[in-house]
């Protein structure tokens, strides 16, 4: 027996209409949730990383700046601070008497993180005063460099670690001077 096919009334396409909208801004409400938890494991995963690798680094700049003459008495991680309404952070901080080096910590070092680092190292003395009677030098520190990085980093006359496996080493060439602000 064929069926018969009933014309939709007005009432019947607007309610429809009306359940696909409703549907639609449920779809909406869950991307945005599955966003919000996606970008919410990003940030803890790098966060993480980048704690991983200023550890790996930092267990090697004793050994590894006491070959430069740097007779390394303590260092200090994550250093932050504000002064004059300007925010600035430092990755490690390693200290001698008369000597400060401080390392910016990358996994992947790129041009524009060297160009910022050095802004800041422009701005150390002044936004952390209680160094200012010290020679300080900078260094970066990574895992892998794009576009060559490194080498900007070391024409600028920076330190430039490689952190490798399970430790680091400096990979300046033979006579390298580090630049003194």
């Amino acid at each position: 027996m064929p069926t018969i096919a009933q014309e939709p009334t007005p009432e019947s396409v607007w309610a429809f209409m009306q359940e696909t909208a409703r549907q639609m801004r449920e779809t909406d409400r869950k991307m945005r949730e599955t966003d919000r938890r996606l970008k919410k494991a990003e940030e803890l995963f790098t966060g993480q990383w980048g704690k991983l690798v200023e550890s790996l680094v930092e267990g090697a700049l004793v050994p590894l700046l006491r070959e430069y003459k740097i007779s390394v008495t303590r260092t200090i991680r994550r250093i932050k601070g504000c002064h004059q309404g300007q925010n600035y952070e430092f990755d490690i901080l390693v200290i001698d008497g008369e000597e400060l080096v401080i390392v910016e910590v990358k996994t992947t070092l790129r041009p524009e993180d060297v160009t910022k680092f050095l802004g800041k190292m422009d701005r150390c003395k002044t936004w952390m005063p209680e160094y200012a009677s010290l020679a300080i030098h900078g260094g970066v520190a990574f895992i892998q460099a794009d576009a060559e990085a490194d080498r900007m980093a070391e024409k600028q006359n920076l330190f430039v670690i490689r952190a490798t496996g399970d430790s680091a080493v400096i990979v300046n060439p033979k006579g390298f001077l580090p630049r003194t602000w």
